[in-house]
């Protein structure tokens, strides 16, 4: 055994190697060094435990091989692209909406220069850095003001934090959400220092529910869009413009929590309808939150339009420096609402869109590809078929709505095949990921990003 530990290399004679210096000269030292202590710990581990020198120590050539392949994979960023075959359009799990070309390139602009932030260009003095989307917000929706935090759980809580600390918020029983990830409304109210009024039942809240709530610490009248459920039956619940009615007699400001941000009627393009923030400003809600990165096809960011003595407030509370966003965040976002202003370009340029309004003929056309470069590579041992499919559009948006689409399912003649065949997908370079259903795997044609990457990826199984 003492013999075997003789045979390690010291870090001083493997870095003054010629190869050594080639690493340290791509590497730099200190991440050498500490490769070559990591390797040479396993060395001695092996031979405690199994008397043997691992593999890649029986010659100098492997030695440096796996010095080099283990400090390339030290610097590859481990938040890998994937190919999204899973029928979600807007997957959580997979970073939710795709940024719009526009908005890639006003991101790069900005990480790459420095920019006009919070600067005023003609007056040469100091501004605010959500002036410019705030301009914009005002102009497609309606509002008098905006104001731009990280995502939409930061925007409520900056609401609540500002008007409501210690004060009570009035909401229906029926819209106490969990959204994803286990965050409650009741927790972010309790986050933010107010009191939580539940009033009405979880089918059915009525407008003097809320006029029997309120009193003299009452702060805010609360919506909150159910957007990742729906309660169906016997129910009933209070528009906002019946709200901001009562909430102005009684001079208590109403808020709405929207999640999803739709900023046009889907219902054009065959989608179901969903509400939209330019509604609730018109219903005279004063202030409405909700997300970039979801219907609104963008970046993540919590949005808050509404009155501009309120938003003057939000802008003011220290949360806001807190959870506000930076400049490539901002640049994405300004991009992506520009889109929007030329509304007969959106379901082209808006990346999110077009996947959602691709038309079937399309995917059909995709899923006849793929499924011929997938039986050009899997053996006999499966068997493919194209089958019509529901797409959905995901991250809590219309969970009951359902989207035709085409797959390419996948079913092993072997149950066994199906978990090896999965690992072989996510052992990809850019890792296929698709969903089971039916002993099954389901490749989902609609919300694939890039198909002719998608075809390269599959030539490498």
């Amino acid at each position: 055994m003492t013999n075997l530990y003789q045979q390690l290399p010291s870090v001083d004679k493997l870095l003054k190697m010629p190869q050594g210096e080639q690493l340290v000269a791509q590497f730099g030292h200190s991440a050498c060094v500490a490769i070559c202590r990591e390797l040479l710990q396993i060395g001695r581990d092996l031979i405690k435990n199994q008397q043997k020198l691992p593999h890649f120590f029986s010659s100098t050539e492997l030695t440096f091989a796996e010095l080099n392949s283990r400090l390339q994979i030290q610097q590859q960023v481990q938040i890998k692209s994937v190919h999204n075959l899973t029928g979600t359009v807007l997957h959580t799990n997979l970073g939710r909406a795709l940024w719009p070309q526009s908005a890639q390139q006003a991101a790069l602009s900005a990480m790459q220069d420095n920019v006009a932030l919070e600067y005023d260009l003609e007056e040469g003095k100091r501004s605010h850095r959500d002036n410019y989307i705030s301009e914009l917000l005002c102009r497609l929706t309606g509002a008098e003001a905006a104001c731009i935090v990280n995502n939409n759980a930061a925007a409520v809580l900056l609401m609540l934090a500002t008007f409501a600390k210690d004060r009570e918020v009035i909401i229906s029983r029926g819209e106490l959400i969990e959204i994803g990830g286990a965050f409650r409304i009741p927790d972010i109210m309790a986050q933010a220092g107010c009191h939580l009024v539940e009033v009405g039942t979880t089918n059915r809240t009525h407008l003097k529910d809320y006029q029997r709530a309120i009193n003299e610490n009452t702060a805010f009248l609360m919506k909150v869009h159910s957007s990742n459920y729906q309660i169906c039956g016997f129910t009933a619940a209070v528009n906002e413009d019946e709200l901001a009615i009562l909430g102005k007699e009684n001079g208590i400001p109403v808020i709405s929590d929207l999640g999803s941000g739709a900023l046009i009627d889907l219902r054009q393009y065959g989608l179901p309808y969903e509400p939209t923030v330019q509604e609730k400003i018109l219903q005279g809600v004063d202030l409405v939150s909700f997300s970039g990165d979801k219907l609104l096809g963008g970046v993540q960011a919590g949005i808050i339009v509404g009155k501009k003595a309120l938003i003057d407030q939000l802008q003011a509370h220290p949360l806001k420096r807190v959870l506000r966003c930076d400049k490539v965040i901002l640049a994405g976002l300004e991009a992506t609402l520009r889109l929007y202003l030329q509304p007969e370009k959106l379901s082209e340029k808006l990346t999110t869109l077009h996947l959602l309004t691709q038309p079937i003929e399309q995917l059909q056309q995709y899923a006849t590809q793929l499924k011929i470069s997938l039986e050009k590579r899997l053996s006999s041992d499966f068997s493919l078929q194209l089958e019509e499919s529901l797409a959905q559009i995901g991250s809590g948006s219309q969970p009951m709505a359902k989207i035709p689409s085409i797959a390419v399912t996948i079913a092993p003649k072997n149950s066994g095949k199906l978990t090896a065949l999965l690992a072989q997908f996510k052992g990809l370079p850019k890792p296929i990921i698709g969903r089971i259903e039916q002993d099954k795997i389901w490749l989902d044609l609609r919300s694939v990003a890039n198909m002719e990457d998608l075809l390269t990826t599959v030539e490498k199984l």
